[in-house]
């Protein structure tokens, strides 16, 4: 039986709806990734002051963390417009030929999952990157002849949860990378306040501190977890949303204290009670909890070793001495160095 967690689960359009309301519009409205605002600032200011687009972008990190929100603030700072697409959407090279062609002197194309561009799409993108030219091939076998297209000058912001995945030659075509980091408790409280505040919900500082610590490190959970305290406030708790309130919705919607849901568990429950512990390969804890492998190793696992839960070994998926602490359950032991002893 498949189970059903609230945090890792994939974006409805409902959802994704809701959240593009909650983005902030500009860079000083965007909360945590301090480093990072600072850098975007002085390439935005210094190609402003030049009459040029901002180099490339590339933007990698956990889903999540705010690669969308930063590649339109990007087109917001600079007064352009904001296209965007996917990699797996730009399944020809004339589907990025119909995108790019459109463009006009300044905008800002975002490709999210870049990584998942195929490579004939890619070999497209290299000189329209470098040279502001597009090459497109028309016709085949003796018949065939290339074209090339002058384009506007424009900003590529390519997104990756793989940054490994994307290839080098596209990988060094871009101006400047960069990696998000999970977000403190303090910035999500105040995240999850600047959402409340824009969803005309009502929400205590201790309210936001509750749902704060239990969203991952992750804004898009933070304001996935308010919406559903606010259901819950709205029918239970006459709309305020406060510390009492929240721990009642969350508990209600299984999300735990230490921010794992009801697949979390079930992972952790998996690897001890089914494999004694682990190790245990990829594929056979993603059938023992019904969900894909991609699922179990981009959004769960993250989380699960961030936190110390498991392990990952050339043999396979480990639970640690806290995962068994967590779950309630007696660990067999460990080898005086933290690392369990799997059974014989």
């Amino acid at each position: 039986m498949r189970e059903e967690g609230l945090l890792a689960t994939a974006q409805t359009p409902d959802e994704i709806e809701a959240e593009i309301g909650l983005r902030p519009k500009r860079l000083d409205e965007f909360v945590g990734q301090e480093d990072l605002k600072e850098r975007l600032s002085i390439l935005i200011e210094a190609a402003s002051a030049r009459g040029e687009s901002v180099d490339h972008l590339l933007f990698s990190g956990p889903p999540g963390l705010g690669k969308t929100s930063l590649a339109a603030i990007v087109a917001n700072e600079m007064g352009a417009s904001f296209r965007s697409t996917s990699g797996p959407a730009l399944d020809r090279p004339g589907d990025l030929a119909a995108v790019i062609t459109n463009l006009d002197h300044g905008d800002v194309l975002f490709i999210d999952e870049i990584h998942r561009l195929p490579r004939q799409v890619e070999e497209v993108m290299y000189p329209a990157m470098e040279d502001g030219q597009l090459d497109i091939v028309v016709g085949k076998g003796p018949a065939a002849r290339s074209i090339k297209i002058d384009l506007p000058a424009f900003t590529l912001v390519g997104a990756t949860t793989r940054v490994g995945r994307v290839a080098p030659p596209l990988r060094d075509r871009f101006g400047y990378l960069a990696r998000l980091d999970y977000y403190g408790a303090t910035e999500l409280a105040a995240i999850v306040a600047r959402s409340a505040h824009l969803l005309d919900t009502q929400a205590t500082p201790d309210g936001c501190d509750t749902i704060a610590k239990r969203s991952r490190g992750t804004p898009r959970i933070a304001n996935r977890l308010l919406r559903r305290v606010r259901d819950f406030a709205t029918v239970r708790a006459n709309g305020l949303v406060d510390a009492e309130t929240a721990d009642a919705a969350l508990e209600l919607f299984e999300v735990d204290r230490a921010g794992l849901d009801k697949v979390d568990r079930a992972i952790l429950a998996a690897i001890i009670e089914k494999f004694g512990g682990g190790p245990v390969g990829l594929s056979t804890l993603a059938i023992a909890v019904g969900e894909d492998q991609e699922t179990v190793e981009d959004a769960y696992e993250p989380f699960l070793i961030l936190e110390g839960l498991i392990q990952r070994t050339p043999r396979g998926r480990i639970a640690t001495q806290r995962a068994f602490a967590h779950l309630g359950i007696e660990p067999p032991g460990d080898d005086g160095q933290g690392r369990l002893i799997p059974p014989p």
